[in-house]
């Protein structure tokens, strides 16, 4: 085996993104504290090609050096907006037929390994401050909440782990 390189990776350049059919995923930051955590949401939704980012309450906000360190350019190629109100924003989703789903530890969540989804839908994915996770009024909210089986000894992963994790198992059901 040979490692590729860069140009044999044959990645699309920001035009053809721009162009691309999106995965119908939108992430939704609740609060997110740090601005290279935002980076790496940015980076991860290129990877998948994702629809958009919705940032929200004290989550920063592009153009920001510590933003730009981690997202390596996908502040350029994802689309994304600010909403003051988590609350509003997902109320605003929910009314376009958008579901849903708070990306969180709570009574009556369904393991992501069991997550069954509407593909012919778009979902919104929320996901929380590093501390407190999503507000207890978005899981209510939500249409459904998700949780990560972890068995270990922590009680959380770091933000972009999660979403890694979790926009990597819904575009696997979304563009199979």
């Amino acid at each position: 085996m040979r490692k590729l390189s860069n140009h044999e990776l044959n990645r699309k350049g920001v035009v053809e993104f721009k162009k691309a059919t999106k995965t119908p995923i939108i992430i939704i930051l609740d609060d997110v504290r740090s601005l290279h955590n935002i980076g790496s949401v940015f980076r991860t939704a290129d990877a998948f090609l994702i629809e958009e980012i919705i940032l929200c309450g004290i989550t920063a906000t592009p153009p920001h050096k510590d933003i730009h360190k981690t997202a390596l350019g996908a502040t350029d190629t994802v689309s994304w907006q600010y909403a003051s109100s988590v609350v509003d924003a997902i109320d605003t989703l929910q009314k376009k037929g958008i579901i849903v789903h708070a990306i969180e530890q709570a009574e009556g969540a369904v393991l992501l390994d069991n997550a069954e989804i509407d593909v012919s839908k778009t979902h919104a994915l929320v996901f929380g401050n590093e501390v407190k996770g999503v507000h207890q009024e978005v899981v209510s909210q939500s249409n459904s909440v998700i949780e990560i089986p972890q068995i270990g000894t922590k009680h959380s992963l770091n933000i972009s782990v999660s979403v890694g994790i979790v926009c990597w198992t819904f575009f696997k059901m979304l563009r199979p």
